[in-house]
């Protein structure tokens, strides 16, 4: 489980574009997502975390392309769901308790997605590119 301090780090070396490719992992992705929402009200994620991962991933050698790279489906579906996960929780939690209580739910599972999307509706280049609705069942509300 990481602490708060850790994700702080995680989430500093994510925006200097400093952090390691390796340490971009599923878990580091929500412990950022969560890390903005609670800690930058300035910040709107599902608006300028795109641009964000896109120039993370290119700082790391990666593409942002129709096969690779940057994915606006699935960074707005995890963002729509760390949000929900968070109104469930106290209003003191702190990115290191929101993240502990992500990753005791299904969020944990990479392919949690495949319960809302058709696999290859949600891996599609149009998916890719901009927001594609789920086809097996809505997002909860």
């Amino acid at each position: 489980m990481m602490t708060d301090g850790e994700i702080d780090n995680l989430a500093d070396g994510f925006l200097a574009c400093t952090l390691p490719k390796e340490r971009w992992t599923h878990e580091a992705h929500f412990a950022t997502a969560l890390w903005l929402i609670l800690t930058c009200p300035d910040v709107h994620p599902e608006r300028e975390m795109p641009g964000m991962i896109r120039r993370y991933n290119e700082s790391v050698g990666g593409v942002n392309s129709d096969m690779s790279g940057y994915h606006e489906t699935i960074t707005q579906a995890s963002l729509h769901m760390a949000r929900r996960l968070l109104a469930g929780l106290p209003g003191d939690a702190t990115p290191a308790t929101a993240l502990a209580a992500l990753m005791a739910s299904p969020l944990r599972d990479r392919d949690w997605l495949f319960a809302y999307w058709l696999r290859d509706r949600v891996m599609s280049v149009a998916a890719r590119r901009e927001w594609v609705s789920p086809d097996l069942m809505p997002l909860p509300a």
